[in-house]
């Protein structure tokens, strides 16, 4: 069994093939992809899978920290299967997400805003807002 049938496995989670195949696309994207956009992808693979089942699928993902959710101020959100610590860096004329692995410290902010607001915080999102390259040279 391959390792990402592994991690459903032990999330509990059912492993069928769409599943696998939305957990797998995810994993091997760095596009950060709506549900409809995964839905697109992968129906002419998967023609019986259905726009519910992608949506079913991505938050069964979410709920067991498989994948991430954010929302770049659209009407969908977007998904991330890198769960490891990182920013996202979002083109606010074409929407396009980049991830950033840079030094963002927000662990002493996490700890501050704990103690003032008595939250024991669990998780967080830390998004940038600006203008790509591509989309700075169509001024």
């Amino acid at each position: 069994m391959n390792k990402l049938a592994e991690n459903l496995k032990a999330n509990k989670l059912k492993v069928t093939p769409q599943r696998l195949a939305i957990y797998t696309y995810l994993m091997n994207t760095g596009s950060h992809p709506t549900v409809e956009t995964i839905y697109n992808d992968l129906k002419d693979e998967f023609p019986t899978m259905s726009l519910a089942t992608v949506y079913k699928t991505v938050a069964s993902l979410r709920d067991v920290n498989l994948v991430r959710e954010f929302n770049v101020s659209e009407d969908s959100n977007r998904y991330d299967a890198d769960t490891s610590r990182h920013a996202h860096v979002i083109c606010k004329k074409c929407h396009n997400v980049y991830d950033y692995y840079g030094d963002v410290d927000i662990d002493k902010n996490i700890s501050e805003l704990q103690e003032l607001s008595n939250f024991k915080i669990d998780s967080f999102d830390v998004n940038f807002y600006g203008i790509c390259k591509n989309c700075q040279g169509e001024d």
